[in-house]
């Protein structure tokens, strides 16, 4: 049975604590940052598999630290943060992260996302299945390596990511509606706004133009999103 290692960067020793308590109960190995102007030197010691970050850190914020481990990992974050703006949503996103949790939040919850997000990342896909790969006009997209590549270059996508370009190629040329991609991309879109699509979008957009990719992902205005390879602007 594998064994999931889970860092908790939280430097609020009581909410710390009972995260830690609550996840070993489960199972998982769990590990604490203690050293917050070494946050990378933890990441790399344990492996972590995923991790709980909070935004308000000393030193250097959540934000820069996800920064970080995303040079170097493909691994699940969710924020974790008292701060409920929709703005703070945004920025975790655009800087790296998966998911956000509000705090204060119900334990469970955390426990479904975490399990949610391992699934994705190292589930039964990823245990010796034939590798799936999806090609549109010499895009070739690896959900499982969470890779996708244009005429020998490549470029990583995080989960959310990979789900977004998977979904818009299986529907090549037809619509695919907002509420579609949200009900695939979160399991709980209680706490998604628009924004928060407009953003996984925007990057989708923008690794394709960095690979070379003769295709388009169209702004369908109150319908949703469509990919193509016809020629066109990005909206």
């Amino acid at each position: 049975m594998i064994t999931y290692t889970v860092l908790i960067i939280e430097d609020d020793p009581k909410i710390s604590e009972m995260l830690r308590n609550h996840i070993s109960k489960y199972g998982y190995e769990v590990k604490q940052a203690e050293q917050y102007g070494q946050v990378m030197s933890t990441f790399r010691e344990c492996q972590a598999d995923l991790v709980l970050l909070d935004i308000n850190l000393p030193q250097y914020d959540g934000f820069y630290w996800c920064r970080q481990i995303r040079n170097e990992s493909l691994c699940p974050i969710l924020f974790i943060s008292s701060r409920d703006s929709q703005m703070d949503q945004v920025m975790a996103l655009e800087n790296g992260g998966d998911d956000y949790i509000t705090k204060p939040f119900n334990y469970e919850v955390v426990m479904a996302k975490i399990r949610s997000q391992l699934r994705r990342a190292y589930g039964e896909y990823a245990l010796g299945h034939e590798e799936r790969t999806l090609e549109l006009d010499g895009l070739i997209l690896y959900p499982e390596r969470l890779s996708v590549q244009m005429n020998g270059k490549s470029a990583e996508l995080t989960q959310k990511e990979g789900t977004l370009l998977e979904a818009l190629m299986l529907k090549e040329g037809r619509v695919v509606s907002r509420d579609q991609l949200l009900d695939l991309m979160w399991e709980d879109q209680h706490f998604i706004d628009d924004n928060t699509l407009n953003v996984y979008i925007t990057r989708v957009r923008k690794k394709l133009k960095e690979i070379g990719a003769q295709v388009t992902i169209e702004t369908i205005r109150g319908a949703g999103y469509r990919l193509t390879t016809q020629p066109g602007g990005l909206e």
